[in-house]
């Protein structure tokens, strides 16, 4: 992966600002200045990437892996559709390779090649770019992972160029091609591109299901026993909210563009459903700002629950220095040690048989006295879950 992501907590996190939070932990690529346009960001020892054509029409479908870039011309020009799938970045002379057979600007290449590029849709004439995020969540630890997708769409093929060949959300349409059900395999090249926008799509709603999960559980933790840890979590799925917004933001302008703008290369029909997508991605925005806005409100339930904690922390000691308060003062005041000898007003309590019982009586009787009022106050109903909490 090429994206700039951090997932390392600032050591004051509630003293970072949300923009800040959003550039450090995710970021677009960005060209070095001074840089010539079409530029291609690529090790000079990358192995050239796995290309995988499926071609398709009505009645059969084919999957050949493509040893040789140049062999993807004889399937160009021919009546069924054919899928081009580039699984990963590749080196130089395989991009130089699939230019030539693909007529691909320089500026389409450095797009696909240096990543990761924010979501848009470029239009070329005979072609249209269309450069979206994928993101899919982790299996364990929560998370998720972010790979860019680009798609160059042709008259009847499509070309789509994967960041990692390790996973893709594309399984149930590569399933729909193979055995011929839905409308796959009776449209274009455009209907194609729709089954893949939507499938990266739908992607994105496992993702805010583990959030909801995530947040939840949060939610129970922050009432019953906050933490510093709980600071942590709540922090951490803040900061992958702020990235995934970022990430899928630029989709719906991209998408509405497509939607709005209209082209050649995508039937009316067809056009439809990419409206659609359109509204997949304003439901997934409308969920994630949501999301957005309660890790915002745990954050003010963390600090008032840890505020109320301390609270009921300095209630107990409140009570506990009250009810000894006068027993240090009755203390005190017998310890101050005057001759009983020279005057009869000289503590003449120290000479009574029964003095130092009755100074008892009267300490015991004092504190009882205070823990009484102070019980009848409530003020010890929620000393117990204090303690416990602590």
């Amino acid at each position: 992966m090429t994206d700039k992501r951090s997932t390392t907590a600032d050591a004051n996190p509630e003293l970072q600002t949300e923009a800040e939070e959003e550039q450090d932990y995710f970021d677009y690529f960005y060209d070095e200045p001074g840089t010539a346009p079409g530029t291609l960001n690529i090790e000079a020892d990358a192995p050239p990437a796995p290309i995988i054509l499926i071609d398709y029409n009505e009645p059969k479908a084919i999957r050949i892996r493509i040893e040789n870039p140049l062999d993807c011309a004889s399937y160009l020009d021919s009546d069924s559709v054919s899928w081009v799938d580039v699984q990963g970045l590749g080196n130089h002379q395989m991009w130089e390779q699939l230019a030539s057979v693909f007529n691909l600007h320089p500026l389409v290449l450095e797009d696909v090649v240096n990543v990761p590029q924010r979501p848009k849709v470029e239009d070329y004439s005979n072609q249209l770019v269309l450069i979206v995020l994928m993101i899919m969540a982790k299996e364990q630890g929560g998370g998720f992972y972010t790979e860019q997708v680009s798609f160059v769409l042709g008259k009847h093929y499509l070309l789509t160029v994967q960041e990692e060949p390790e996973r893709d959300s594309f399984g149930p349409v590569r399933d729909r091609i193979r055995s011929g059900k839905g409308q796959v395999r009776t449209q274009g090249a455009d209907y194609l591109a729709y089954a893949l926008l939507d499938a990266i799509i739908d992607g994105f709603f496992p993702v805010l299901e583990d959030y909801e999960e995530r947040i939840e559980a949060l939610e129970d933790e922050v009432v019953v026993n906050p933490t510093r840890q709980t600071l942590e979590k709540i922090y951490q799925i803040r900061r992958e909210l702020l990235s995934f917004r970022r990430a899928i933001w630029p989709l719906r302008s991209a998408i509405n563009t497509l939607v709005r703008g209209g082209h050649d290369l995508i039937s009316p029909d067809v056009l439809i459903y990419f409206r659609d997508c359109y509204d997949h991605v304003i439901q997934v925005l409308d969920i994630l700002e949501t999301y957005r806005e309660l890790t915002s409100g745990l954050m003010d339930v963390y600090l008032s629950a840890v505020s109320n904690k301390m609270n009921e922390v300095m209630k107990l000691l409140t009570v506990i220095s009250t009810i000894f308060i006068p027993l240090t003062f009755v203390a005190g005041v017998y310890g101050m040690n005057f001759n009983t000898d020279v005057s009869p007003w000289n503590m003449p309590e120290l000479n009574w048989s029964w003095g130092y019982l009755i100074c008892w009586a009267g300490m015991i009787a004092i504190a009882l006295g205070l823990v009484a009022f102070f019980w009848r106050r409530g003020w010890f109903e929620n000393f117990s879950s204090t303690i416990k909490g602590d």
